[in-house]
């Protein structure tokens, strides 16, 4: 029997590589949406190769402008997934990917949670944000979570047999960045395009300069605490510039399991749709070469400050992840436009994070989206407040 699939964010990189998962094995799918913001013409050429029932475009201008178009394939068009659930949404589908990037996504990402039997969540905003909200709903739905980051892929697949209190230490890797051997003093003129030429993996801008900062790391532990409930205090972080190893789990029993995969995402989402690991995905063969060559490594706080963050974090769900999240990504934006330098990213957001009304709300539970949404708009604010003057 076909799967039942939709895509929210079908355009952006996780989208995109799901698009290529589904049309390598057409006969497996019956593709019920997909949905972009503002990349319409991908997703016309999307729909034209995958042929879904619906399709949402959330931005109004251009879902005005390119409903009829849609029509024309005689595929119904929506301006948001809650008109999509309520029109056309009778019943639970099998696999809902959520890959729209930034607190954008995290209305859609809650709101499909009872529209879906399996939902992977590549949105590492949402979980880190409101993570406590969407458990809820997930628990409630009886829903099935898989986290669709490779570290978060790696540590839940290696989890599977495994309690999480026999866990002692879960390590994640990092390559460092494009930075990674440069000399201190020349980080400071340094440019977004060459912070956005990560050595590995083929990402978007933002991402790539979070990979850059390292701030990606902070976001990923926080993530992985929130998803498996394991003690921040836990959790490490190595560099290892192959970016081959994804995860290592230490057990109290002295077993150490480790996870190794290409820089490929298509590997982590293929492993989402198919979780009984029968299906077969075309990879390269083991490289012995970067296996004998891991080279793990210690964190350099001064060339990776970021990292001092973690030892904020509790684990507990907060509004203070709101903060994080929202001034680092109006940093990052600041930084892309040419209106800040690289090294004040971790500057301004220090500073912004130490203000007392915010680092105080490390206290205070996300009680619902209107809660996380407009403190991310006044944080965004406050940020830029202290960038421009």
């Amino acid at each position: 029997m076909k799967k039942k699939i939709g895509i929210l964010g079908s355009t952006g990189s996780i989208g995109e590589n799901t698009v290529k998962i589904i049309k390598n094995n057409k006969k497996d799918f019956d593709v019920i949406f997909l949905s972009s913001n503002t990349n319409v013409k991908k997703l016309l050429k999307q729909s034209s190769i995958l042929k879904p029932k619906f399709v949402i475009i959330f931005d109004e201008q251009k879902y005005f402008n390119y409903k009829k178009k849609f029509e024309n394939k005689k595929i119904k068009v929506f301006n948001s997934f809650k008109e999509l659930k309520k029109k056309s949404l009778k019943k639970k589908i099998d696999y809902i990917m959520c890959a729209i990037t930034g607190l954008a996504g995290l209305d859609s990402t809650i709101n499909c949670i009872d529209s879906t039997k399996n939902i992977a969540i590549a949105n590492k905003e949402s979980i880190i944000c409101a993570w406590n909200l969407i458990e809820k709903k997930l628990i409630k739905n009886k829903t099935k979570f898989i986290p669709v980051d490779s570290e978060h892929f790696s540590i839940w697949s290696l989890l599977q047999n495994d309690s999480i209190n026999n866990v002692e230490k879960i390590i994640i890797t990092a390559s460092g960045g494009p930075f990674l051997n440069y000399k201190l003093n020349k980080l400071k003129s340094v440019n977004p395009n060459q912070a956005m030429k990560h050595p590995n993996w083929k990402m978007g801008k933002k991402i790539s300069i979070d990979s850059a900062t390292l701030m990606n790391k902070v976001f990923e532990i926080i993530e992985a605490q929130r998803i498996f409930k394991i003690n921040i205090k836990k959790f490490e972080i190595l560099i290892h510039p192959n970016s081959y190893i994804h995860s290592l789990i230490k057990f109290k029993n002295g077993q150490i399991k480790i996870l190794a995969h290409d820089t490929d995402m298509k590997i982590p989402i293929f492993n989402s749709i198919y979780q009984d690991g029968l299906k077969k995905i075309v990879t390269n063969q083991i490289n012995i070469n970067l296996l004998n060559d891991l080279k793990l490594s210690k964190i350099d706080t001064a060339r990776y400050p970021s990292i001092n963050i973690l030892k904020k974090i509790n684990n507990i769900s907060s509004l203070f992840e709101t903060v994080l999240i929202s001034a680092n990504d109006e940093l990052v934006s600041l930084y892309i436009q040419n209106k800040i330098k690289f090294l004040d990213i971790n500057k301004k957001l220090k500073k912004i994070i130490n203000l007392k009304k915010y680092s105080n709300l490390i206290k205070k539970k996300p009680k619902k989206i209107s809660d996380i949404m407009k403190l991310s708009e006044e944080v965004r604010l406050k940020t830029r407040k202290v960038c421009i003057r």
